[in-house]
């Protein structure tokens, strides 16, 4: 499916991740204002890449936060990884999903049309600024997005003064094969087994960027990030090979 060949096995100068931790996991980076947003910054002051983190839904999780962390400094190319607080303190509740009754349905509704995918990424260039004038050292820029932010990557890459070098969206939530055509950076896709199969197969049929689309088939939409069960050995096996994987792309274009 895709033009650059999945791969399982990943270069050790590009990836050596440490082992991922299940439960009680401690965060390696600290919390700081960029722009007017509270934002989670890992890995070393001096890196010239950066990669800004657009996370699921339900804000800061622990999964999320060790998949950052595990950015900063798994790979032979060290990054700065800035990951804003979107929600201004509100996130989304976890205990909202399944949205199985009238009432969790309509609270995500509500959700989604105060923090439409659109209106964050209409607002990253502004972030980028700020971080920029924050960490003058940081030279170029990839970005990640998981699920909802999945849709924000792609929207945000397809600005035209984008300021990303490469992007990666995981387990994207509202793959739409339209915005395809406008995606402007290289990109890789992860689906999972719950992303709509001809919707990711008419989506890279419309990239005109280098990219790579690989489906973890047996992971759930989440498996990178706050839905992730790290205590299932299976699922800690993908999660850490998604990792490799976004890794090992922006080795190549980051």
């Amino acid at each position: 499916m895709s033009t650059m060949p999945a791969q399982h096995g990943h270069s050790e100068a590009c990836c050596n991740i440490p082992p991922v931790v299940s439960k009680g996991y401690e965060e390696k980076g600290s919390y700081d204002e960029v722009g007017s947003y509270k934002t989670y910054v890992t890995g070393p002051a001096d890196a010239t890449k950066g990669i800004l983190c657009v996370y699921d839904v339900f804000g800061y999780f622990p999964q999320t936060i060790q998949g950052m962390d595990i950015l900063a400094t798994s790979g032979a190319q060290k990054y700065r990884v800035l990951v804003p607080d979107w929600f201004k303190g509100e996130p989304c509740p976890i205990e909202w999903f399944p949205p199985n009754t009238p009432e969790k349905q309509r609270n995500l509704g509500n959700f989604f049309q105060k923090f439409p995918p659109q209106i964050v990424a209409d607002s990253i260039p502004f972030y980028i600024k700020a971080a920029q004038d924050k960490y003058p050292e940081i030279k170029d820029w990839g970005i990640i997005g998981f699920c909802w932010g999945g849709k924000v990557t792609t929207l945000a890459t397809s600005n035209e003064n984008s300021a990303f070098k490469a992007a990666a969206a995981c387990h994207p939530a509202m793959v739409d094969p339209a915005d395809a055509q406008g995606v402007k950076a290289p990109l890789i896709m992860l689906p999972s087994k719950d992303e709509d199969v001809e919707a990711v197969k008419k989506f890279e049929e419309g990239l005109k960027v280098p990219h790579r689309i690989e489906t973890f088939p047996d992971q759930i939409h989440g498996w990178m990030a706050a839905r992730s069960n790290l205590e299932d050995p299976r699922v800690r096996e993908e999660y850490t090979r998604g990792y490799k994987t976004v890794l090992d792309f922006f080795s190549k274009h980051l």
